[in-house]
């Protein structure tokens, strides 16, 4: 991809994260939204990440990544998708923070044969909904401009000291090598990866490829092992097709962004 804005000096954010888990259920009738940030607020966190698998919604509003038409962005999105009725999420995967001054969370997963960038905003429970995941009380995701890219997009901020990481990768990075430098810029060997993003043009280590500048996708079970990194997604294209695999070193940059969530598991 070719973005608008000069190139940033450092390729990979990071700040340290005391991260616990999270559980509850969010209750129907509530925006997919208001029912997350209660339950960040209520353990006691400003960001993190939640996994929304299984939660069905009436309605469920997303939309897919799109070619630019503006004449500045790399990529954009399409117009929003409303299926009739309720939807159930197979998986999805948010990361959680704050936009302007409220929290937010940016969402990527699959439900009714397709896969998308939810609408947390204008998509609403149709059924409590218990689900998990990781918090910090001391690091969050902030929706900031970026320069480089002329999107606003979640990048990591706080003043948290715990062994765990929230990062943003930018474009042009290597997904694959870019966390191993990262992970080992703080000392960290092992871990549980968790984050979404975009990759353009996903090449698979079986060989198999995605040819798409503009892509959404969320890791699924990735890790880090003794510094190295095994990376399976799921990613969709501007038309809608969906791919999984993992992820083939040195052969996969950033599109957009990555968010990520490492989970230290280090002794």
């Amino acid at each position: 991809m070719i973005h608008p804005g000069p190139r940033a000096a450092e390729r990979a954010v990071a700040v340290p994260a005391s991260l616990r888990r999270i559980s509850g259920v969010l209750p129907a009738g509530r925006t997919v939204m208001t029912a997350v940030a209660r339950l960040f607020a209520d353990a006691g966190c400003k960001g993190g990440v939640v996994w929304l698998d299984g939660v069905t919604c009436d309605p469920l509003r997303y939309v897919l990544p799109a070619p630019s038409t503006d004449g500045i962005h790399a990529a954009w999105y399409s117009e929003t998708h409303a299926p009739d009725g309720a939807v159930t999420i197979q998986r999805a995967t948010a990361t959680v923070g704050w936009k302007d001054g409220a929290p937010f969370l940016h969402c990527h997963g699959t439900w009714g044969g397709t896969m998308g960038h939810l609408l947390p905003l204008d998509s609403v429970l149709a059924a409590d909904a218990p689900v998990h995941g990781l918090g910090a009380p001391d690091a969050w995701f902030e929706a900031l401009p970026d320069t480089e890219t002329a999107f606003t997009l979640f990048t990591p901020q706080g003043t948290g000291s715990g062994s765990g990481l929230l990062a943003r990768i930018r474009p042009g990075e290597d997904v694959v090598t870019a966390i191993e430098t990262l992970a080992a810029r703080h000392g960290i060997a092992n871990a549980r990866l968790h984050g979404l993003g975009s990759i353009d043009h996903v090449r698979f280590t079986d060989g198999t490829h995605m040819d798409c500048h503009a892509t959404e996708l969320r890791l699924d079970g990735a890790m880090l092992a003794q510094g190295r990194a095994q990376v399976p997604i799921e990613v969709v294209d501007t038309q809608g097709t969906i791919m999984r695999g993992t992820l083939d070193r040195g052969a996969n940059p950033v599109g957009v962004t990555l968010e990520l969530l490492i989970e230290r598991t280090d002794p």
